[in-house]
């Protein structure tokens, strides 16, 4: 390790605490030793959404996010939405209109969808499109993914 540093940070609802070089990325820390592979790595230049995490309830690119950056904040990915067991309600929803088919892009997709939820419960199509416009996805044509989302508004 090149210069390493001690972050502590929440993530998915545990207080945790890794050395990382102050130079690795986030999507890097949470596929490695955290050991969370919904997290995907896709194009690294923060252009296709696969690699979307919440910090502090925003979608952030994890693949152009220094891990050092989430000292002291709150991260969920695609593993800390369900409770108990329980799928959240996007994820439900996704699951319901068949909103996914290889999945790659799904964990961003949903957590997308979870922070504009939470910024816009009442969210028209146009801002439903607007804000997963940074999320690409290859397989659906996006008519079920809209579906899903416009069934949570």
């Amino acid at each position: 390790m090149l210069d390493p540093t001690n972050i502590r940070f929440v993530l998915n609802g545990a207080e945790t605490e890794l050395t990382v070089d102050a130079a690795e990325l986030l999507v890097d820390i949470l596929r490695g030793p955290c050991k969370l592979k919904g997290t995907k790595r896709s194009c690294d230049v923060e252009v296709c959404g696969a690699c979307t995490v919440l910090v502090d309830g925003l979608p952030v690119s994890s693949c152009t996010t220094l891990a050092v950056d989430v000292e002291g904040k709150k991260v969920t990915t695609i593993e800390g939405l369900s409770e108990n067991g329980k799928l959240s309600k996007v994820q439900q929803a996704f699951v319901d209109h068949a909103a996914m088919q290889c999945g790659f892009c799904t964990s961003g997709m949903v957590l997308a969808t979870t922070a504009l939820l939470e910024q816009k419960p009442h969210a028209s199509e146009a801002e439903i499109r607007h804000f997963l416009r940074g999320n690409i996805c290859r397989c659906t044509g996006y008519v079920k993914i809209l579906e899903a989302v416009k069934s949570l508004v």
